[in-house]
């Protein structure tokens, strides 16, 4: 029998203990600024409750993201601040002081905070301290979604499987332990919870008759797609009546609240570094760059924005003047400066672009603009590559950060850029931009292979 299954309560105990938090803080700080302080206190746990249920604050699990907690976070404080100072207007009473209620406010973020990183603690690392609250699981099918899966179970113990076997019809080797006719027996026997199914495996009469098993038995049913060595399908269910229809969901980025965010950060930041940095910085390197060989300060050439509209990407001239700007740099490449080499090495050389982001042509963090000829080149040889151009590219991005910048010097290299490419338009969030320009800036002091 599993053991440990704890995992279930943690939940009740958080939404216990936010409640608790909030009943202490509300008496410390506001008895004396609230008339009827057990009113306000029964105000704000039911308000709370409430927001909590829409925003889905309390779906944490072991795979949440810490960006989605942040998340979760912030919609929750920003909707239950405002409902806080709405209830003053209920009552018909004048905010009493807004230093203390923020005090308040902020208090309740900082413990509930805390409070939910215990939890996220918790749930990612139980299991490998107690070796508890593990869930048995098979996998259905050999194709590369199945074995990458099974990886993902031998090498992430934090989330809480034990990989028990192969079963499959199509492939015959030391990893297959039975046939699919074989599974209902096993998954009894061995008290397995997760049955997870690779599609392409199963014949129309098989996966009826796993369902109407796992149903029976309370046997958690999953499948898994067609392995596409680059892309994670994010699938949403839509009902037409009682009739399912699968879809991809859609970017977050299609949501105008969601462009909205980023493109006020956009400009708020890149005002922030044009008077703080480039004010000085600009004249300085325009100094250096024109002591060293001779030509413009800044290097203009038309690249792909969003939806391939030509836009004139700005950088700090790192090379002596030449007739080959549509090759791509190569390690020791001859045109580099001694200058240009430490102004691309530092990626000081790409800062004039925040010029670009406040113009609306490009943004902070989004997919790199390539060169026109290898837009043209791999657009016909991967399938997906057309997705990075729906958003604006960007100064830095999520492929960046990962490694993939600079030279490309295999298919396979462009492949993985397009796959963080991808991710990141269809899993976009505020934090995640954030946490892409704090990995920049430790890259920079770091240094990365490709960076010349």
């Amino acid at each position: 029998m599993s053991k440990g299954r704890y995992s279930k309560y943690i939940r009740p105990i958080s939404i216990v203990l936010d409640f608790f938090v909030l009943t202490i803080l509300a008496y410390i700080f506001m008895r004396d600024f609230v008339q009827r302080t057990t009113f306000f206190i029964g105000y704000q746990l039911v308000t709370w409750g409430v927001i909590a249920y829409f925003v889905d604050f309390y779906e944490v699990y072991r795979f949440t993201k810490p960006t989605e907690i942040l998340t979760k976070l912030v919609k929750q404080f920003s909707i239950f601040t405002l409902v806080i100072i709405a209830f003053f207007s209920v009552i018909r009473e004048i905010v009493p002081s807004f230093r203390i209620l923020l005090m308040y406010v902020g208090f309740c973020f900082i413990y509930v905070t805390l409070f939910k990183g215990l939890l996220f603690y918790y749930l990612k690392k139980y299991r490998i301290v107690l070796g508890g609250n593990y869930r048995n699981a098979i996998i259905i099918g050999y194709s590369e979604s199945a074995i990458n899966l099974q990886k993902l179970f031998t090498t992430r113990p934090d989330y809480g499987y034990r990989f028990k076997g192969f079963f499959s019809d199509k492939v015959e080797n030391d990893e297959i332990i039975g046939q699919i006719s074989e599974i209902e027996g096993f998954v009894l026997k061995n008290k397995i919870d997760d049955i997870y199914c690779a599609l392409q495996e199963l014949s129309e009469e098989q996966t009826k008759g796993l369902v109407e098993f796992a149903d029976y038995h309370q046997k958690t049913l999953k499948f898994i797609p067609e392995s596409d060595a680059l892309y994670a399908k994010n699938l949403i269910v839509d009902y037409y009546e009682f009739f399912p229809v699968l879809s991809l969901k859609r970017s977050p980025l299609n949501e105008m609240l969601n462009t909205t965010i980023k493109r006020v950060f956009d400009i708020v930041f890149s005002l922030f570094i044009i008077f703080f940095v480039l004010s000085w910085l600009v004249p300085l390197i325009a100094i250096l760059i024109k002591l060293e060989s001779k030509g413009p300060i800044f290097f203009k050439q038309g690249r792909p924005g969003e939806n391939q509209k030509e836009f004139f990407c700005y950088k700090f001239r790192s090379m002596r003047m030449n007739n080959k700007s549509e090759e791509m740099t190569i390690k020791n490449d001859p045109r580099i400066t001694k200058l240009g080499a430490f102004l691309r090495r530092t990626s000081i050389d790409e800062m004039p672009q925040f010029f670009n982001v406040l113009l609306g042509d490009m943004s902070i963090v989004g997919p790199r603009p390539h060169l026109w000829s290898h837009n043209n080149e791999y657009q016909k040889k991967i399938k997906k590559y057309n997705v990075r151009l729906h958003i604006k590219p960007g100064i830095t991005g999520l492929a960046q950060v990962k490694g993939y910048r600079g030279e490309i010097e295999t298919d396979e290299e462009m492949i993985n850029r397009i796959k963080y490419d991808v991710f990141y338009i269809e899993n976009w969030s505020f934090f995640l931009d954030i946490k892409i320009i704090i990995l920049t800036v430790i890259n920079i002091f770091k240094g990365q292979e490709k960076a010349y």
